[in-house]
């Protein structure tokens, strides 16, 4: 019986090992082709890359979990997960609550136009009565609450939510970022319309928890060699190979180039 007890303690203290030595990311795999869900039911894309990498150098085997993303702040002040990996735009507002990383993609909030919309530039946004839809939590809504006062402004949880506003016309226009404005762009390219220029510049970081500077530091020293040895080049030609082309035939710099 004692021997049963202890060698049942000992699977435990394994077991506890096992689960404590794993590196927990947070990400909202609704975002190709930084996060989503692949045919195979995987959690992919270019940030379950970054976030392998930071895996592998830390030693510790890398577990993802698919959280809604007005989710992953809380997630990760609980300790539910130790990094957040999600396209996440590093605003002043998220630092008072969260810890990030150095920069690893620099963009911006662009517009969606219905095609038939008279919105040509973002001062055409601000024409009373505007109906614009923004995704819940993101810095689309916060800009779009911010700025355009007289609009008439929809919150949804979900991209395909917003896009699908825009294309059956029931909205003027949907703030996002220029990646996931190109991407659906090409997708409904006969209903909508790109409007690629910046209404505001932003970074994405890995967002951490406050005071795990430790962390903090091993995340950073990734980042920086994988820009350093071409991995964020070969993961743009990998996953986004068309937003690089449109971005460049535009005269606007690729996310990857942080300068």
């Amino acid at each position: 019986m004692i021997r049963t007890l202890a060698s049942l303690l000992a699977l435990f203290m394994l077991c506890a090992c096992s689960r404590s030595n794993k590196l927990i990311i947070g990400t909202d795999a609704t975002y190709p082709p930084f996060e989503y869900v692949d045919d195979k039911g995987q959690v992919t894309g270019v940030d379950v890359e970054v976030g392998r990498e930071i895996g592998k150098a830390l030693g510790r085997e890398v577990e993802f979990r698919n959280i809604n993303f007005d989710g992953l702040i809380t997630a990760l002040r609980t300790g539910s997960i130790d990094l957040v990996i999600s396209s996440m735009t590093a605003t002043p507002e998220r630092r008072k609550s969260i810890d990030f990383s150095e920069p690893y993609v620099k963009t911006g909030l662009s517009i969606l136009a219905a095609k038939n919309s008279t919105i040509q530039s973002a001062a055409d946004l601000k024409t009373p009565g505007r109906k614009i839809v923004v995704r819940l939590g993101t810095t689309g809504e916060s800009w779009a609450r911010e700025n355009l006062k007289e609009a008439k402004i929809t919150a949804l949880d979900a991209d395909v939510s917003c896009v699908m506003e825009v294309v059956n016309a029931s909205v003027d226009a949907w703030i996002y970022d220029q990646l996931s404005i190109m991407n659906y762009q090409l997708k409904y390219a006969g209903k909508t319309r790109a409007l690629l220029a910046p209404l505001r510049e932003e970074v994405w970081a890995v967002g951490l928890k406050q005071g795990n500077d430790e962390l903090k530091t091993k995340v950073n020293e990734v980042l920086a060699r994988m820009r350093s040895d071409g991995s964020f080049a070969r993961l743009a030609e990998r996953y986004m190979a068309k937003e690089k082309a449109m971005m460049t035939a535009q005269g606007l710099p690729f996310v990857f180039e942080l300068k």
